[in-house]
């Protein structure tokens, strides 16, 4: 039955092109106009990003897929994702009602608002420099003369820098990024670096992107303020005004504050730990605490125990009560979703053996599930970890990835690891050979390496 709720799940984030998830709410559908009810099913459009929507361990997550998800309860309404590649696709399905909402942030220009009807909450955005922190911050546009400063080639933010170049009177020097494979995050993480001095991006971006480097500024804004929201058609009015209706309420506010919150301000740079709650004693000469547990479920996977107990010290640092800004908890940090799927209950994500349990399950399905694309062993090991932590749907589509770019397919360091890092830019998660959209490689890749690094100290300091 493990096995079986994986698979499910998987063949779901597989179809993401056409329908991500699908929120079952029971209850009466209504709506401010009785004319117009609102459906039983409401078909929501929206695009892969790294603040919006996205999939993370195979759950779906993001700021604007938690606010639709409440507008959905608040109505007792279910509702059906389709993802675009792009915004031009995105408009197109809702010209031709295949979908009624936009749940993504529309940019509320001239050209857009005669194709679309703002709705909900209106959010805004400028491009913003990035910088490390110093003494000396730059504070005005002015001291950019003599500056370099990074972006990709073409972009917006090139073109920006251009235009702003030429209202101060010149003196800024624009470098360009050649490689396909660099996306805007990973500008702002070689900033954080030292790599590069300087770059510009959006300041959503900009917010996610410092909940991980607490070394970068992005207190300076090089634009005028885009202003974007939800959307509907023209025709569909009613629509528009359950949603306005819904999003003044204090509920939903409130709701929003949170979700901002949780993707724009919690730090992602690791785990949070319960101060107040007492730490079980390592006994002398053990890993941990679970040392006993660790040997028990090791051998249902055939791994060396020490592996296991480096996993788990990377996940939380053996910590039961470690809660990640994605939800996931306990020893294991396991997501909710991941718990429910294999029987256990909200309690029990805090107690270890339960935990470690189930994440043994995990592992050994994904391990099944890989072993079609990696027949080493050795190195598929590697690849379960990368699943474990991404999910095992980012871990496919960087596969396919390294597939299709002559790389080697079936070994981790140096070639998936590699193209899961791509997955970052739209013109490889938007890939038809990828099933499961943007995703941020990085903590992944760092995260592999950890856990054999933990594994070989563990190993070279105790006894198999």
């Amino acid at each position: 039955m493990a096995l079986l709720n994986i698979r499910q799940r998987i063949t779901l984030a597989s179809l993401t092109c056409i329908c991500v998830a699908h929120i079952i709410l029971t209850g009466c559908s209504h709506s401010i106009h009785e004319e117009h009810p609102l459906p039983d099913t409401l078909v929501v459009g929206t695009l892969y990003s790294p603040t919006g929507f996205f999939i993370l361990k195979d759950d779906t997550l993001g700021y604007d897929y938690d606010r639709i998800c409440n507008f959905a309860r608040s109505r007792h309404i279910a509702i059906k994702f389709k993802v675009a590649p792009h915004m031009a696709q995105l408009l197109q399905w809702l010209e031709e009602d295949s979908v009624q909402l936009l749940a993504a942030e529309i940019p509320l220009t001239a050209e857009y608002k005669r194709r679309i009807l703002p709705c909900g909450a209106i959010n805004e955005t400028h491009q913003v420099l990035v910088q490390p922190k110093s003494d000396s911050l730059m504070t005005d546009v002015t001291q950019l003369v003599g500056k370099e400063i990074w972006v990709e080639k073409g972009s917006k933010y090139d073109s920006r820098l251009r235009n702003l170049n030429n209202e101060i009177g010149g003196g800024i020097t624009i470098r360009h990024i050649v490689s396909d494979t660099i996306a805007t995050e990973e500008l702002i993480a070689m900033v954080s670096e030292g790599k590069i001095p300087l770059t510009v991006v959006d300041s959503d971006i900009a917010m996610l992107n410092h909940t991980y480097y607490n070394n970068i500024d992005i207190s300076l804004p090089i634009s005028f303020a885009q202003r974007q929201s939800w959307a509907v058609s023209h025709t569909n009015e009613w629509l528009a005004d359950s949603i306005n209706q819904w999003a003044a309420s204090s509920n939903a506010r409130n709701y929003s504050k949170s979700a901002l919150r949780r993707y724009f301000e919690i730090s992602r740079s690791g785990i949070l730990h319960d101060t107040a709650a007492v730490a079980p004693v390592t006994p002398p000469g053990c890993i941990s605490p679970y040392d006993s547990l660790f040997r028990h479920y090791s051998r249902l996977i055939h791994w060396d125990w020490r592996l296991l107990a480096a996993m788990c010290y990377t996940e939380s640092h053996f910590d039961p009560n470690a809660v990640s800004w994605a939800g996931a908890r306990g020893i294991m940090q396991l997501m909710p979703s991941t718990a429910a799927a294999y029987g256990l209950s909200p309690e029990q994500l805090t107690q270890p053996e339960p935990s470690i349990r189930v994440a043994v399950q995990s592992i050994k399905d994904v391990d099944a599930l890989l072993r079609p694309y990696i027949g080493n062993p050795s190195e598929r090991i590697r690849f379960t970890l990368a699943a474990y932590n991404a999910g095992i749907g980012h871990v496919i589509d960087a596969i396919a990835l390294a597939r299709k770019h002559e790389r080697c397919d079936t070994l981790w360091y140096g070639h998936v690891e590699e193209t899961i890092l791509w997955k970052q830019s739209p013109q490889y998660y938007n890939d038809p050979v990828c099933r499961f959209g943007y995703f941020r490689g990085r903590q992944t890749v760092a995260y592999v390496a950890e856990v054999e690094q933990h594994y070989l100290y563990f190993c070279n300091h105790h006894e198999k």
